[in-house]
């Protein structure tokens, strides 16, 4: 049984994780839509952990790589206020970094997975090690790009965390979480934002069911399936000609079957790639930020040129790790739905089913979060499913009200007309500048 708010528009929008959330067994989901400005949905149901402990309005869970459209958000915003540039080499800000050949590395290159810094498996001898911030930076400093930066691209599916967050300490002189707190919770007033969950908080915390534990008899079948999971990918890659080295290198770092993602020591560490503890109504109202040029309720945190710029595509062509291209952004990538339109959405979703995204063209904007599945890097159906279901609950109320409210657009809206997405695209795109030719921009 969910609880929480719906508007009558999006009522097929609770319909679809009402029957998403599992029944007769452990897990919990959270689901939190704005559009237009407006939160619209914003429910929750299931359990938080195996003991059948109810999904509560602020319950907090780990998100795994939706972490990093957070992280790269905060970074957005210190170039904004001017401490630094996208072109900027990287060790400009982190002197250390310019070793092992990497002093031409871009802040632009890091953020669109350019740098070639993905190997994490190469540069860590156990995955414990990744709970530890100066280590990983340390091996990070000392690490070698693995291709000329610039000339492909390949996920930095954990290592993305410190290249970011380091730099945003070193031009902040604060740690990331403080820069987090500041810049991004206190000021949009979120409710759940951490990356590296304060002892305070432990107690709205969700538990991953589906976790591995150490030696844990109840998670022996679970870890053989995910072996079993393990094996078919690998197959399946093997048969489609894919580099799997690459993919195991970025995405498997030595001893991480055996990693316990439930144990407190891995949620109060700052792992800004892969361990953010949200609630889905935070992330969502982030990203409703994005989709509204940089401001909501009165507070701009972006300006409206930020926003243009890190929503244009920086890449298109399929990675070394990931055999899909992704239109890499700044940090955020594309995002797929089922049967509707979403080439101007951008955002980033996360292994187990978590996700958060933004729709700059229909002002639209989602996250979910959760505590069952295991999926893929970027997530699994159920977040495509939602997604499309989103996506068409707001087609069909898409009204443009008031020509005014469109800024950089003009007065040829009449008021009161009903257009569609499509309708809305062709006349954006032909008005406001563009940087490649299927992005669109923002006055």
């Amino acid at each position: 049984m969910l609880q929480g708010y719906v508007h009558p528009d999006f009522g097929k929008v609770a319909d679809m994780l009402t029957h998403q959330i599992p029944r007769n067994r452990p897990g919990g989901a959270a689901l939190t839509v704005y559009h237009k400005g407006q939160c619209v949905v914003d429910i929750w149901g299931g359990t938080r952990n195996r003991d059948g402990d109810a999904w509560r309005s602020d319950t907090l869970a780990l998100s795994f790589s939706t972490t990093k459209g957070v992280a790269s958000t905060l970074l957005h915003i210190l170039v904004d206020q001017g401490l630094l540039h996208y072109d900027d080499p990287v060790s400009k800000h982190w002197p250390e970094f310019g070793q092992k050949s990497k002093q031409p590395i871009t802040v632009r290159q890091l953020m669109c997975h350019e740098a070639g810094l993905y190997h994490i498996r190469e540069m860590i001898d156990d995955a414990e090690q990744m709970l530890d911030w100066n280590f990983m930076v340390g091996a990070l400093e000392r690490a070698k790009p693995i291709h000329t930066p610039g000339a492909t691209n390949g996920y930095h599916a954990l290592t993305y965390g410190w290249l970011v967050g380091e730099l945003i300490q070193r031009v902040t002189g604060k740690s990331f979480a403080q820069v987090l707190q500041e810049k991004l919770a206190s000021p949009l007033e979120l409710d759940g934002l951490y990356v590296g969950l304060p002892d305070s908080q432990v107690r709205r915390r969700a538990e991953l069911v589906n976790s591995i534990g150490h030696g844990d008899p109840r998670f022996q079948a679970e870890r053989h399936l995910q072996k079993m999971l393990l094996r078919a990918v690998t197959q399946g890659l093997k048969i489609a000609n894919i580099d799997l080295d690459k993919t195991i290198s970025a995405l498997v770092p030595k001893g991480a079957l055996y990693m316990d993602f439930n144990h407190q020591d891995f949620s109060s560490a700052c792992i800004p790639a892969a361990n953010g503890m949200f609630t889905a109504r935070s992330l969502a109202k982030l990203y409703a930020v994005l989709a509204n040029g940089g401001e909501l309720d009165g507070v701009r945190i972006l300006s409206r040129q930020a926003v243009n710029h890190i929503m244009q595509i920086q890449n298109r062509t399929m990675g070394d790790v990931i055999p899909v291209p992704m239109h890499w952004r700044l940090g955020y990538h594309r995002v797929v739905a089922l049967g509707v339109a979403t080439g101007h959405s951008f955002g980033h979703f996360g292994f187990g089913g978590s996700g958060a995204w933004a729709d700059p063209v229909r002002n639209l904007s989602a996250a979910m979060t959760l505590n069952s599945g295991v999926g893929t890097p970027f997530g699994d159906a159920r977040i495509v499913q939602i997604t499309g279901a989103i996506v068409r609950c707001a087609e069909q109320r898409y009204h443009i009200t008031d020509a005014e409210d469109v800024r950089g657009i003009g007065p040829f809206f009449p008021r009161e007309r009903r257009t569609t997405y499509g309708t809305a695209r062709k006349l954006v795109a032909g008005v406001l500048p563009r940087r490649r030719t299927s992005d669109v921009s923002m006055a």
